[in-house]
């Protein structure tokens, strides 16, 4: 028996019977030999940390745009936090920690520099539109591995697509990264950014949630562990309305605040010039984008070259090809 066959027969034992279990994978687009060692979603898992999409989410905002100072988030401490929390629940509900790892560490390979805004951007500019999960899929299979995909299992594709909206065929895997989603976007910068003070905070969600941070998290994540059964995640109904409350809350105060946003007007305009520059100018676009101009079509290819640029690196191009060079300020 070789050291994955192992596993798999440990997953048999000790899995939950609604959990994803790794020899029962609908398998991937292109079949593979199996490894020796690890199973079907240890190997997502590793393939998209690995990969390079990965690698610039370290680079790319979270929620607010060129924050000064180190211990903001990004999209990459956010992926982080999200896979974190996900595996807390996998483990405690005895479910694949291994796929739900995956999916969260592929959920957001596909968004945008500068966050959301430029998300918002680029569904303005591409006439097919631009939707980061979708996007996300697209990364794992088709961009990386210069056009080849990452090959990955159905069930971390599909808990990658699904991971805003969800779907009827959802593991509980996808379920779980899709709810700490959520949950790691009402906790993050607004109070060490000032726009809100601890004071500020509704007494609705500091009773039912807690003083801090970590005190929320940690209830959100102990009253839906104690209230899931028979492969359903759910909180209790008193939780979920506070949660919906808080959500709602930092819409209303954080994400649509003028201190968080001052800065998201200028996006739409970096990014329209930049596509409508490698759209006329096809050339310009890297050569590994070839294939995608030839059987998809040039602004097909702006938009994946585009929307997988770090924010530095958008600032950069859109420098490099607009602003005269007597003009730069060093």
């Amino acid at each position: 028996m070789t050291i994955r066959e192992s596993t798999e027969q440990w997953e048999d034992q000790f899995l939950s019977p609604y959990a994803a279990h790794s020899r029962d994978s609908r398998g991937r687009e292109v079949e593979e030999t199996p490894c020796d060692i690890r199973p079907v979603y240890q190997r997502d898992r590793d393939r998209i940390l690995h990969c390079k999409a990965f690698r610039r989410l370290k680079h790319k905002t979270q929620v607010f745009l060129t924050p000064q100072g180190d211990h903001y988030r990004t999209r990459l401490t956010h992926t982080l936090e999200v896979a974190q929390t996900a595996r807390t629940i996998a483990r405690a509900l005895r479910l694949n920690e291994d796929l739900t790892e995956a999916i969260a560490l592929g959920h957001d390979l596909g968004h945008t520099p500068f966050g959301h805004a430029g998300e918002r951007a680029l569904a303005k500019i591409y006439p097919g539109g631009f939707k980061h999960y979708e996007q996300s899929l697209r990364v794992v299979d088709i961009l990386e591995r210069d056009g080849r995909g990452l090959n990955l299992c159905y069930e971390t594709r599909m808990g990658i697509l699904h991971h805003t909206h969800g779907a009827p065929d959802d593991t509980p895997e996808a379920v779980a990264v899709r709810l700490c989603d959520r949950i790691a976007y009402v906790n993050h910068d607004s109070i060490r950014a000032g726009i809100l003070t601890d004071a500020d905070v509704p007494e609705l969600i500091r009773k039912n949630c807690g003083e801090r941070n970590s005190e929320r998290i940690n209830s959100i994540l102990t009253d839906l562990i104690e209230n899931s059964a028979g492969g359903v995640l759910k909180m209790s109904d008193r939780m979920q309305k506070t949660f919906d409350f808080f959500h709602a809350f930092m819409y209303s105060d954080v994400y649509t605040n003028p201190r968080a946003k001052s800065e998201e007007s200028k996006v739409e305009g970096i990014l329209s010039r930049l596509y409508d520059y490698y759209t006329a100018h096809p050339d310009a676009l890297p050569e590994d984008f070839r294939g995608i101009i030839e059987h998809e079509g040039t602004e097909r290819a702006a938009t994946d070259y585009i929307s997988g640029m770090t924010d530095g690196y958008a600032m950069e191009k859109y420098g490099e090809l607009f602003i005269p060079f007597a003009w730069t300020v060093k």
